[in-house]
């Protein structure tokens, strides 16, 4: 709420100087039926002591709920720092850098970011962030449509284990430019996509891309060599979709393959953002440097000026602000700059090495929280491959009814996969993140357990050991 500080004489000044008696004869010409009268709903003004008291009291409602969600947003440690060199005026009100003589800092921190998403994900080229995953995946299609000149083919194979909310956003963007997404069945005992459900939908023999994600939706790690090369004998591109944070552990997507990815994208979340209703959140795209012209966004580049001195600048900026709109590569404009300066400062902070740390214990606490749920009767994991960082497992009861259950006693359970993937009902995606410590699965176990027992009239239900 803005601070106004103009007294009653203040106004009754301005007032008499423009000539009006009153501020509602600025609005005489609206008229009566139109204005919204007293808005006796409100309550009375409050001081700012009072405000904060009744937003913290309000907040303390809500609760602070375990989270074991993860399914594409996941809460992870974010050092204090991070916030508090992102919110220092001269990024916090930065705006787009296209002035390169005012903009040094932000051109380097844009330029910082696309080097340390090359780094993870062994790709050349990177730009400077996009919304989100979901769009940078609809962005990655476009892109390989594009510039797969081995094809005319405006068809891509899409895996049905990639993660639903990012299949509706590509069908929303691309499917109006004529764009067709062929959905590939997961193997129903493993959970990851084989190369066999890529041939049973290759029925017209070309596609300009395939979309691979690593892991994907479930959490189930990928055959993604198979995938890469299967879809450059087929003359597509290979779309990679990647976590960050496993970028750690698992192999690049430059590195898939005999030839590697030739596209990668996915979420930066994991980079220092926190979970906060939805976003904003930032997206990231890489590629191999032939392709460079189609990849659409900023790219920041560093230069040596006059001086020889190093520079950096905006560069190959194809989007309609700039070219003719018939030659954009993305009508993509004011981008998540704010969200990239915390995720530079992240990966900075953590370096290769905690990055690799906070990898390995999330895939560890997962580990224990699924040993830990599975030793309750009738909850076991879906699938029999490996995973990283999600679990999903079939439960004895209605997915949904357990997770309201959980909810009430400030546990968030996880994803119910029912709704997205009726087959696999009733069904959970859980996640466990470095937070996570053994106390606080301790206790998601044994109240799932209670809730399990009340529902069957029995003894809390405990598999039996072996």
């Amino acid at each position: 709420m803005p601070f106004i500080p103009h007294t009653q004489d203040d106004i009754a000044a301005m007032l008499a100087a423009i000539g009006v008696p009153s501020i509602d004869a600025l609005f005489d010409e609206i008229p009566a039926e139109l204005r919204i009268g007293e808005l006796d709903a409100i309550p009375p003004g409050m001081s700012e002591m009072d405000i904060n008291r009744l937003m913290q009291a309000r907040a303390r409602t809500d609760g602070q709920p375990l989270c074991f969600i993860g399914a594409g947003a996941y809460d992870h440690h974010i050092p204090a720092a991070v916030w508090q060199i992102a919110t220092r005026g001269e990024f916090y009100s930065a705006y787009t850098p296209y002035q390169a003589e005012a903009s040094q800092g932000t051109l380097q921190v844009l330029y910082e970011f696309q080097s340390m998403m090359t780094a993870l994900t062994g790709l050349d080229v990177s730009n400077a962030s996009l919304y989100d995953g979901a769009s940078a995946l609809a962005e990655a299609i476009l892109m390989a449509v594009r510039a797969n000149r081995q094809t005319k083919s405006a068809k891509v194979l899409v895996p049905r284990a990639l993660h639903p909310a990012y299949r509706r956003t590509v069908r929303s963007i691309v499917e109006s430019q004529g764009i067709a997404l062929v959905e590939v069945a997961f193997d129903p005992k493993g959970g990851q996509t084989p190369v066999e459900q890529l041939e049973a939908a290759d029925r017209d023999g070309e596609y300009a891309a395939v979309v691979i994600n690593q892991p994907n939706f479930f959490g189930v790690l990928e055959d993604v060599d198979a995938l890469t090369d299967w879809a450059h004998a087929h003359k597509a591109l290979a779309v990679a979709v990647v976590n960050p944070i496993a970028l750690a552990l698992l192999s690049p997507p430059g590195d898939w393959g005999a030839s590697g990815a030739d596209i990668a994208c996915g979420e930066a979340q994991p980079l220092g953002m926190p979970l906060c209703s939805g976003g904003p959140y930032a997206g990231f795209l890489c590629c191999k440097e032939a392709f460079v012209r189609q990849l659409p966004g900023r790219i920041a580049g560093r230069t040596l000026d006059l001086d020889g001195k190093p520079g950096f600048t905006l560069t190959l900026q194809a989007r309609e602000q700039h070219i003719r709109r018939g030659k954009a590569t993305s009508n993509i404009c004011t981008n998540q700059g704010l969200l990239v300066t915390a995720a530079t400062i992240h990966m900075a902070l953590l370096g290769p090495e905690g990055l690799e740390r906070v990898a390995s214990a999330s895939h560890a606490n997962t580990g224990r929280l699924t040993a830990m749920l599975c030793d309750l009767s009738g909850v076991e994991p879906l699938f029999d491959r490996p995973i990283f960082h999600e679990q999903a497992l079939r439960l004895p009861a209605p997915a949904a009814d357990l997770l309201r259950s959980l909810a009430a006693h400030n546990i968030l359970g996880g994803f119910d996969l029912g709704a997205d993937y009726p087959e696999l009902d009733p069904a959970v995606l859980v996640c466990a993140t470095e937070l996570r410590s053994d106390e606080e699965m301790r206790r998601f176990a044994d109240t799932l357990g209670r809730i399990l027992a009340t529902r069957t009239q029995a003894p809390c239900p405990v598999r039996p050991k072996m």
